[in-house]
Formats: structure tokens, C-alpha cells, sequence
């Protein structure tokens, strides 16, 4: 199992991104996936979860409203659409694999993308 994230990139305070990542060597289907963020100085923290069940998706709410997690199954690709993006989503950002139903966290995390940056800065 692979996971290769990409879309990240600097934007403007109020601007979107959409990063992308594609799964190779995993049923999407069957799995559950997320996305993950790491700033400095601070733990990795779940910013979006795809559950593997009945597709019911978790954000907390520092992004709720604003991040959309979505996957294409026959593509092996999984979606984060930020929207409203402010100073304070400067992070890295991981795709993840595993096999929670709602929530998850990065100790429920099987398999990790290597991440791609993303800058929110005027």
C-alpha cells in the first residue's frame, strides 16, 4: 500500500486548496480513509475522516464547515477540499489508511502519506 499525496502550495488568507491522494495497492472500497495535519510544534491531529462503513465523514471543528473529505473508489484517489483557508491551517497534511468507522486518530492509522505543505500567508 501506497499513498502519495499532492496540491499542496502557499495560498491567501479566504483561498482554497485541494489536495489530492492517490492509493495504490488499496481497496477504498473496503478501507477507511483521512487526512491528517501537522504543524510545527504541535501533534498530529485528525482534520478529516471517511469511515468504512456507511461513508458517515468526521471533522472537528476547527475545519468543520470549511474541509470536505471525498474519494473516487474506481480512480484509488481520496480528495480534501479547504475552503476559507486561514493562518492558522499552515501544516503539513497527510493522507492516512485505516479501518475506523467515524473518528479517527493517528494511533488508528495503519498507512501514512510523506505529507505535502501547505501555507496559508498574505
Amino acid at each position: 500500500v501506497q499513498l502519495v499525496e499532492s496540491g499542496g502550495g502557499f495560498v491567501q488568507p479566504g483561498g482554497s486548496v485541494r489536495l489530492s491522494c492517490e492509493a495504490s495497492g488499496l481497496n477504498l472500497a473496503e478501507s477507511a480513509q483521512g487526512w491528517f495535519r501537522q504543524a510545527p510544534g504541535k501533534e498530529r491531529e485528525a482534520v478529516a475522516c471517511l469511515g468504512n462503513r456507511d461513508g458517515k465523514a468526521y471533522y472537528p471543528w476547527t475545519v468543520m464547515g470549511r474541509f470536505n473529505i471525498s474519494k473516487d473508489n474506481a480512480k484509488k484517489m481520496v480528495y480534501l477540499q479547504m475552503d476559507n483557508l486561514r493562518p492558522e491551517d499552515t501544516a503539513i497534511y497527510y493522507c492516512a489508511a485505516g479501518a475506523w468507522s467515524f473518528f479517527c486518530t493517528p494511533g488508528s492509522v495503519v498507512r501514512w502519506g510523506q505529507g505535502t505543505q501547505v501555507t496559508v500567508g498574505s
